[in-house]
């Protein structure tokens, strides 16, 4: 930062020495010099802090946009994991729409507060006493009365942009950050305003907030327009002031120091550069207040545990009355499960919508803390082995995610080490072996963000083919058949259970379609577990087991 600062400084230092020494030379090569070194030297000068301007301007912005970019950078990674770690409760705490405000913008913010505020402002200082006791040299009253004039520019036209301006700014950006807020909950919710019949309702209202926004940003245009023009004026009275000064300092010495009239006058140009844009970046300040504070509001990142527990195999989980209870709830979601599974059993979970079935999953996966009692594998609790539960459970969800990168990249998300020969096996046990021999490059197609060319059933094996990979003693199928028709559902499970025949199941589901293959039934209800036992003993002593089945079997 430092030096960002010093090469800054030294930037216009050569682009005000370049036109001083430039001054000089014209009006010395217009009379006769004494000594030929007298127009030599300035040449060299000339040829010097020409090319010197370029190259220090050039470095110092490789080094200051190279250390402001790492530090927003360790910003961004700062965000990304602040939010990872909230990422079971993202859309319970967090508008999608405020997110990406706070991406787009204020990251941005703090990026242009060193770039366009900070370092231009310390400069401009440092340039500032730098001319102010050059000029004291010469005449101190002169250095007073420019004292006085570059004040106005480096700090009075800067504090009243901040006063008038930057409020509009901050109004502006709040106004921006609502629409990011309202745009983004309105396409995601786009089915209800047409539903409703209210789409013209939401145009108006979007078009309203851009013409208030429209509004304000007219009139910061327009207070731009007259502080330049001010600024202007003031370049122009220093400028005369300068010219005068030198007239009666240097005036009837025709062959010697009347040629620094122009040297002198000629250098206040490229200062203007350095001292101009003081005025606008110091407006923006409030709007970097208040990206400051929100990027200082996000929640401390908690240290990762340094060593993970490792478990010798076999493997049992066991779930010993848990209950769970969300933050600001009254109310539990869980109410005392208790559920064993020795290594190789298969155990299917049933409820209706918002039983406490997928929190009961995040339990397993660690992801959630219970609020009484606990999950274990071999004795030691899930949520103690961080990211490396996925070396002992593999989940395949109910839309798995393909990355645009080639398919054999998506399946090693599996096994990062796995060779060619291994992932053609795994196609060949998902059923997938001459779906991808007849692809143009085969194991080296690129996939489609999100793998919309692959059907359904298609990216659910791509999910099993990682889990073979994977080769964990504990998978969780989390409804992954969900939306699927009946034909590929029931091959899909079939595939499913031929192929983890020897892994601990457990399968999150909402209907009874392959349940026979379970070694143990339960279903969930308002948090406890209404009813279990295996598919027989339910089939043939439990009522509700029975309707269920009739249900699912179409016969009400």
């Amino acid at each position: 930062m430092i030096l960002a600062l010093i090469l800054g400084f030294i930037t216009f230092f050569c682009a005000g020495a370049l036109m001083f020494n430039s001054g000089y030379l014209i009006s010395r090569a217009a009379s006769l010099p004494e000594n030929i070194l007298l127009i030599y030297i300035p040449i060299v000068l000339t040829r010097a802090f020409g090319i010197g301007r370029p190259v220090f301007r050039y470095v110092e912005r490789l080094v200051s946009h190279n250390w402001v970019l790492k530090m927003t950078s360790n910003l961004r990674v700062k965000l990304y994991d602040s939010l990872e770690q909230d990422a079971i409760f993202f859309k319970q705490n967090h508008r999608t729409g405020d997110i990406l405000g706070l991406l787009s913008e204020d990251i941005n913010h703090i990026q242009n507060l060193y770039l366009r505020t900070i370092f231009p402002t310390i400069i401009a200082w440092i340039l500032y006493g730098f001319i102010i006791i050059g000029l004291g040299y010469f005449s101190p009253f002169f250095a007073l009365a420019m004292l006085i004039l570059l004040g106005i520019v480096v700090f009075l036209l800067p504090l009243w942009s901040v006063i008038v301006n930057g409020a509009r700014q901050e109004q502006q950006k709040q106004m921006k950050n609502n629409l990011y807020s309202d745009l983004t909950d309105n396409v995601l919710g786009v089915s209800d305003w047409i539903f409703s019949q209210r789409g013209q309702d939401y145009v108006n209202h979007h078009e309203t907030s851009e013409a208030k926004l429209w509004d304000v940003t007219r009139k910061i245009q327009k207070f731009q327009r007259e502080r330049n023009l001010i600024l202007q004026l003031i370049f122009g009275i220093i400028t005369l002031a300068l010219l005068l000064w030198t007239s009666q300092i240097f005036s009837g010495n025709h062959g010697g120091a009347a040629n620094w009239i122009a040297a002198f006058v000629l250098s206040v140009f490229p200062l203007i550069d350095a001292f101009a844009p003081l005025p606008a970046a110091a407006q923006e300040t409030n709007i970097y207040k208040d990206s400051i504070e929100n990027l200082n509001a996000l929640p401390a990142i908690n240290q990762p545990i340094i060593e993970f527990p490792k478990l010798h195999y076999p493997i049992t989980l066991a779930v010993e009355d848990v209950h769970y209870q969300y933050p600001g709830s009254s109310k539990e979601v869980l109410v005392g499960i208790d559920l064993k599974l020795a290594p190789g059993d298969k155990i299917a979970i049933l409820g209706r919508s918002g039983s406490g079935k997928s929190t009961l999953a995040n339990l397993i996966r660690g992801d959630l803390l219970a609020t009484q009692g606990k999950i274990t594998l071999n004795n030691v609790e899930t949520h103690q082995f961080g990211d490396t539960i996925s070396q002992y459970l593999g989940v395949i969800h109910q839309t798995p995610y393909l990355f645009h990168t080639t398919l054999a990249n998506n399946l090693r998300i599996g096994r990062e080490t796995a060779v060619d020969n291994e992932l053609w096996s795994v196609l060949e046990r998902v059923g997938l072996k001459n779906l991808v021999e007849k692809l143009p490059d085969k194991l080296e197609t690129m996939v489609d963000e999100a793998g919309l060319r692959f059907s359904g059933g298609e990216r659910q094996r791509l999910a099993l083919a990682r889990i073979l990979l994977q080769e964990v003693p504990i998978i969780l199928l989390d409804e992954p058949t969900v939306g699927l028709d009946p034909v590929t559902e029931q091959q899909l499970i079939n595939t499913f259970f031929k192929e983890l025949q020897d892994k601990t199941i457990i399968w999150i589901t909402h209907h009874l379609q392959g349940i026979e293959a379970m070694d143990q039934v339960v279903f969930i209800e308002d948090g406890e577990l209404a009813m279990q036992g295996t598919p027989n003993e339910l089939n043939k002593s439990n009522e509700h087991y029975q309707k269920l089945k009739r249900i699912d079997n179409g016969n009400i």
